[in-house]
């Protein structure tokens, strides 16, 4: 069993957040969704922020649901 993080699979190469760590990951998503409410940006900003939160968003589940595989293979291991 491997004890390295997961890659995230991000469906694109839109960005480096390809080779970010999930909480670098989290982090930057909470500023961008923190930028699309606090508003002020015109509606290409606002569309390249939702864009990004969800590149952002789909990185972090990635890391989760490795992190939930490896968990429950320890589990399955224990039994």
């Amino acid at each position: 069993m491997s004890t390295s993080q997961p890659e995230p699979d991000t469906g694109d190469d839109t960005g480096p957040e390809e080779a970010l760590g999930y909480e670098a990951a989290r982090e930057q998503l909470v500023d961008t969704v923190a930028q699309l409410e606090s508003g002020g940006t015109t509606l290409e900003e606002s569309l390249a922020l939702w864009e990004r939160a969800e590149h952002l968003a789909r990185t972090c589940q990635t890391f989760l649901d490795g992190a939930r595989t490896r968990l429950d293979a320890v589990l399955d291991d224990e039994a």
